[in-house]
């Protein structure tokens, strides 16, 4: 990882409501969490979860497959354990 992915990465994690997306996914599964849930769960009017899932898939920080009807939300666990990686590497935090 470089700095300017991991900028990047940190400019759409710095919104609160894609923070919020992000980390409720994280705790619910690694398969995926139906849009409809991510919506109810959350209370984020259609449209607007719609942008902030966009952003976060064209980072790289999540991704979205089709099952059936039911469109699946999950975060790409990799770039995530990158990200923090990279960050405690930079700021010499010893695990």
């Amino acid at each position: 990882m470089n700095i300017q992915t991991s900028a990047k990465y940190l400019a759409e994690l710095g919104h609160p409501t894609r923070l919020e997306i992000l980390c409720y996914l994280a705790q619910k599964s690694a398969k995926g969490i139906p849009v409809g849930e991510l919506q109810h769960q959350l209370q984020i009017p259609a449209s607007t979860l719609s942008h902030h899932i966009n952003r976060l898939i064209n980072v790289g920080l999540l991704e979205q497959k089709r099952e059936g009807r039911v469109l699946l939300c999950s975060p790409k666990y990799d770039e995530l354990v990158t990200l923090l990686d990279f960050l405690s590497q930079q700021w010499k935090i010893k695990s």
